[in-house]
């Protein structure tokens, strides 16, 4: 705007001065022509006077003159010339000044010579004998003038335009100085030119509305990225080259990234089955899929972005389903263990009681078989009792109320019933700790405890131990059922809380149990808000511990 104020106040000064200059020099020279003329005509008032007194003989002597004087009869013919000799000069009746004079008693004329660089000027009078009297004058042309004034007009110009740059640049720099120093912050605050104001009032309106679209666009970009933190699941943006726009860390965390990620969301996972995902989503369809990484297992959804009819981009949601098919996978084995274990004692039951049917069988043998049937059946009732337990656990719909439980009085009570099958084995059983209360569920920590010790009993060696040792401390109560038995291989020791789950099938068999003890310990720990944990070498023994919190509210003294 400077440039174009600069120039254009130089082009203005420019065509200024040269349209003075016109007019001031064609003004002069029409007002010296008029000059001239005048006296032409005074000084030929004059001389036609003194020829009309004295006639030609005034002549007579007649010094030259600045202008020229002629004398032509009425047939054109030269008289008298105060410049040339009369023999010289041809006829006069041509002339055009003559002609009119002839005419009309007076005449004038211009005539300009080859270079057009003067001009004559002729006024004639007619005298009262019908000659002519002309007077002429020569000077010269508008061009003859300006040629010769050419180096003094050219000297004027360069130091007017000069003046004039320098006067134009300091108008251009004092006009748009206030308008750059406007603050456009606060618009109305400036009173640079009143006819800045309906502009600056716009702005004013403008700044507002921006503002406010910036405070709602950040407020919405906040929004986004909390909501996009804290999800579990990872989230990208990628454009329609399939390089990230946005993510969040869940996504990096997912890709083992370091922020921050950028370039092409290829490159952070070549797995075929994300590759073949974005791949879908560019070419503008909804895309869903599961890959496997690092043991886990996750479940990818793509939708494209369209803007009209074109795809710019993708967005790509990846869920850790790890939880959900572990579950799965547990639930087809629990269905197929529980189908396994059902099986078993309801061929036995139907096998005896088949051949009690066909009344073949003696009264012994009867005995026999009904002892067995009772057994089988009390095996299936164990399991059903168990299944219902574990299920009751999960959906956590126990109908019992917590009350005040003095683990030291219940393992007692326990290890009491426990004692004759301990016997048998001749095996040691051992109470360390004291009176110890906790607030829980007495029914939920009887199965517990009663699982621990009776498989500590189960898988002990002859003549071993098992102590339930009962520890209190100020970040809550442990309960560790310690035995000297077999042990549990260290391959194993990761998946003995699950369901139906035995280490050696055959010996299980042999002690008999459903196969779901220690699933009903973890799951009633879980009730509990405790923590279980299990230590074990194979050959000589294994400790459990339960550790109850401060959130199992504690109340031991």
């Amino acid at each position: 705007m400077h440039k174009k104020i600069f120039q254009s106040s130089c082009l203005t000064s420019f065509l200024v001065l040269v349209t003075t200059i016109a007019l001031i020099m064609g003004a002069l020279f029409h007002f010296f022509e008029e000059q001239i003329q005048k006296e032409l005509e005074n000084e030929a008032g004059y001389l036609s006077q003194a020829v009309e007194k004295t006639g030609i003989h005034f002549f007579d002597g007649f010094e030259k003159q600045a202008n020229r004087v002629t004398l032509v009869d009425a047939d054109g013919k030269v008289l008298f010339d105060s410049d040339a000799e009369v023999e010289k000069l041809d006829n006069h009746a041509d002339r055009e000044e003559i002609n009119a004079a002839m005419k009309n008693g007076t005449g004038k004329s211009i005539r300009y010579s080859q270079t057009l660089m003067e001009k004559t000027v002729n006024y004639a009078v007619r005298l009262s004998d019908g000659s002519i009297l002309r007077v002429s004058t020569t000077q010269y042309t508008v061009a003859a003038v300006l040629l010769g004034m050419l180096q003094p007009i050219l000297v004027v110009l360069a130091i007017v335009l000069a003046l004039t740059l320098a006067l134009s640049l300091r108008v251009s720099k004092a006009i748009i100085e206030p308008i750059n120093g406007l603050d456009l912050e606060f618009p109305e605050n400036n009173t640079a030119y009143e006819e800045l104001t309906p502009l600056l009032r716009k702005l004013a309106e403008q700044n507002e509305i921006i503002e406010e679209q910036l405070a709602d666009a950040h407020k919405k970009q906040v929004e986004f990225h909390l909501i996009t933190e804290n999800m579990s699941e990872g989230f990208l943006v990628i454009d329609k080259d399939a390089n990230v726009l946005t993510y969040n860390s869940s996504a990096l965390e997912l890709f083992g990234i370091t922020p921050p990620a950028n370039g092409n969301v290829l490159a952070f996972c070549r797995a075929r089955d994300f590759r073949d995902t974005v791949s879908k989503a560019l070419a503008g369809d909804k895309a869903e899929n599961t890959m496997m990484r690092e043991e886990r297992c996750y479940s990818m959804i793509a939708n494209p972005v369209f803007e009209k009819e074109e795809v710019i981009g993708a967005v790509i949601i990846i869920l850790d389903i790890t939880e959900r098919e572990n579950r799965e996978t547990l639930r087809r084995e629990f269905t197929a263990n529980v189908s396994h274990e059902l099986k078993t004692p309801l061929t036995s039951i139907s096998g005896f009681a088949e051949l009690m049917k066909e009344g073949d069988v003696s009264p012994d043998t009867v005995v026999d078989f009904s002892a067995s049937i009772y057994e089988e059946a009390q095996r299936l009732i164990t399991l059903v009792t168990d299944i219902i337990k574990i299920s009751e656990l999960d959906g956590k719909s126990m109908p019992f109320q917590s009350e005040t439980v003095d683990l030291y009085e219940l393992s007692e009570e326990i290890i009491s019933r426990l004692n004759g099958q301990a016997e048998k084995r001749n095996i040691t059983l051992n109470l360390i700790g004291g009176k110890t209360e906790i607030t829980g569920v007495r029914k939920i920590l009887d199965e517990m405890f009663y699982n621990l010790m009776d498989n500590a009993i189960k898988y002990n060696k002859e003549n071993g131990t098992v102590d339930v040792i009962i520890n209190k401390m100020e970040s809550g109560v442990t309960v560790l059922v310690r035995d000297t038995g077999i042990g549990i291989p260290a391959a194993h020791q990761s998946r003995v809380f699950e369901r139906f789950y035995r280490v050696d099938k055959s010996h299980s068999k042999q002690v008999g149990g459903t196969g779901l003890g220690l699933a009903i310990v973890k799951h009633g720990a879980i009730y509990h808000h405790a923590e279980t944990k299990l230590e074990s070498i194979e050959g000589k023994g294994t400790t459990v511990a339960v550790r109850f919190g401060k959130d199992s509210f504690v109340r031991g003294e």
